[in-house]
């Protein structure tokens, strides 16, 4: 099988191409640093040419209110290609609980992301996965004054990028779901506890407060960034992710 895979030199998208070359198919990375841009569609109709399946793993240069437009706009230019190169099969990676935050720009934009694939004529796949494990590091920075970094109770339950890339190809390999697969780690913690198990494994002198007011996951009411119970669990744990 040849797969378009769009953001396939970033975190998830140069796993995916591995892993789908590996397996025997023939998957083909496309970035704005091989001639592809999703914005204005330059490179688009070449890169799905003889493609069964695109997978767009591209992603908004900001998580603020101009994320949606990032996604209408490149999801409409990437349907539109795929239509013409008659592409069976279109995947996306999303978040788990997306559609429950809309007090997050992003969240809404993601959430947008989807429904513009599933108003679409290509048949698709949609994989959520939880947040990611390297991203823990950003998240501390966000809120770091100082020596202290404030995070709220938000309960969440991170995924390493392997086993997010894994999932993608898994799904990308198969027949169209018309739905969403979910995918998450093993174990779930609050966020500031997470803070303070990375800078115990990790320490630079800065310590965890916990503040249910503070940066982008205090919005996050519940557990809705938890997976659902038909998600399925990946195998690598925070714990030993860090060591």
């Amino acid at each position: 099988m040849k797969f378009a895979v769009i953001g396939g030199t970033g975190l998830i998208g140069s796993q995916v191409v591995t892993n789908l070359n590996a397996a025997g198919h023939d998957a083909v990375p496309h970035s704005q640093s091989t001639g592809v841009d999703v914005i204005t569609g330059k490179g688009l109709d070449q890169a799905m040419e003889g493609a069964g399946t695109v997978i767009n793993l591209t992603n908004s240069p900001t998580f603020d209110g101009a994320s949606p437009a990032f996604f209408q706009t490149s999801m409409d230019n990437l349907i539109a290609a795929a239509r013409k190169s008659d592409v069976q099969h279109f995947v996306i990676l999303s978040i788990v609980g997306v559609d429950q935050v809309p007090e997050l720009d992003y969240y809404r934009a993601k959430a947008l992301q989807e429904d513009v694939l599933r108003a679409g004529p290509v048949p698709y796949s949609i994989v959520r996965a939880t947040q990611f494990m390297e991203f823990v590091d950003a998240v501390l920075s966000w809120t770091t004054d100082g020596d202290t970094v404030r995070l709220p109770s938000t309960p969440i339950q991170p995924i390493a990028a392997k086993d997010v890339a894994a999932a993608v190809a898994e799904v990308a390999a198969g027949t169209p779901l018309r739905g969403i697969h979910n995918v998450a780690g093993p174990d779930v913690y609050r966020l500031d506890e997470l803070g303070r198990i990375t800078l115990a494994a990790h320490p630079d002198g800065r310590t965890v407060t916990t503040d249910d007011s503070a940066g982008m996951f205090a919005a996050v009411r519940g557990a809705v960034l938890i997976a659902p119970k038909d998600a399925h669990i990946a195998p690598t744990r925070y714990t030993d992710w860090l060591s």
